[in-house]
Formats: C-alpha cells, structure tokens, sequence
C-alpha cells in the first residue's frame, strides 16, 4: 500500500512571512532576563553616578588609626597618672644661659671701662699666648682646649669695642684699615704674659 505524500500549505508560509521572521528571531526567556537584569544596572548607575565606584577604585580607610586611638584611649584611661605625668624640662640649661649671659655683658662693660691703648696691648698678650697655645698642642703637651675659645671671643669683643669708638669719633672703614696698619706696625715684639710670668719665677 502506497502513502501519498504530505502536501506542504505553500500558501500559508508565503502569505504570512512576518510570523516566520517571528518565530525564527524571538529570543528565549533566558536573554530577556538577562538584557532586563543589565538595563536595570545601567539605569542604577546613571541615576547615581557619585556613589558608584568601580571595583578596582574602591578606597578603603586605614583600620590602624582607629586602633591606634583605642588603645592609645584603653592605656590612658587604664592608668591615667601617664597621660598627666610629663619629664621636666632639664632646669640646669636655662640657668647656664642667664649665667653665661650676665658674664658676657660683665665682660664687656670692663672692656668699654678699658682706655683704647689698653685694649690695644691686652690685645697683643691675647694674640702671644695664642700662638703659645698652638705650639702646645703641635708638640702635643697639655693644655686646655677651651682657652682657644675664650681668648678668640675676647679679642673679637675687645675689638668691636675699639671700632665703635672709631664709628663715634666718625672714622669710616677705609680709615679704620689704614689705622690697623699703622697700629700693627708699630707693634714691639714681646713674650706673652705667661713666658714673662715664668721667667722672673
């Protein structure tokens, strides 16, 4: 027995071509969820913008700190004589000044007492038993380092005392110099106090 063959409706398919279309470009559910899931995420995003950070630009704060100031508050309120206690200023500095301040303006009121001839002379000495202290310390002998100090700073004063009576009397620099010169020409060659001390011992 022979089947006759299924007679396809030619008809229908070519009269209704956009239920084909239809039909073979309809996405499954899944799709739809997903797009309807994304749209959702975008319009989120759009809508707040500030608040939206990405992933790799999120900034997270330091916990330490935090830490730091719990226990910091845990340790004072533990023992609160450490919060008020403090070390004492160093008391023997602030009073080394104020002495070492009162002997500099000791100092200088003697010197500006001292005629220039005078300051001229202690001058000289000073210069001597610097020289003298050099050779001490070249052939290696004991002296005290401190003395180079001392006598620099009481040369350096003892001069400033002599220019500003120069700078009253209306000598200028250039004078001044000239008069150094002749000063320092006329100067006779002695030993310095000490030697001299030695000597008529």
């Amino acid at each position: 027995m022979i089947r006759a063959p299924k007679v396809v409706n030619q008809d229908s398919q070519i009269n209704d071509p956009a239920s084909s279309l239809s039909s073979s470009r309809a996405p499954p559910p899944e799709r739809k969820r997903e797009q309807s899931a994304k749209m959702a995420t975008m319009s989120l995003a759009v809508a707040s913008p500030l608040t939206s950070t990405p992933r790799g630009l999120a900034v997270s704060m330091p916990r330490t700190t935090s830490a730091g100031l719990r226990i910091g508050g845990a340790s004072l309120t533990r023992f609160p004589g450490l919060a008020t206690a403090a070390p004492p200023p160093p008391a023997g500095r602030g009073d080394a000044a104020v002495v070492r301040m009162a002997k500099r303006e000791q100092e200088l009121e003697d010197i500006r007492a001292m005629p220039t001839d005078k300051i001229e002379e202690e001058v000289v000495d000073l210069k001597g038993e610097l020289f003298l202290l050099r050779l001490k310390r070249s052939a290696r002998q004991e002296f005290k380092s401190s003395e180079f100090g001392r006598m620099r700073k009481r040369i350096a004063r003892m001069l400033t005392v002599k220019r500003e009576r120069e700078i009253e009397q209306g000598i200028n620099k250039r004078l001044s110099r000239k008069l150094d010169r002749k000063w320092k020409q006329s100067i006779v060659v002695r030993p310095p106090p000490s030697l001299r001390d030695n000597k008529e011992e």
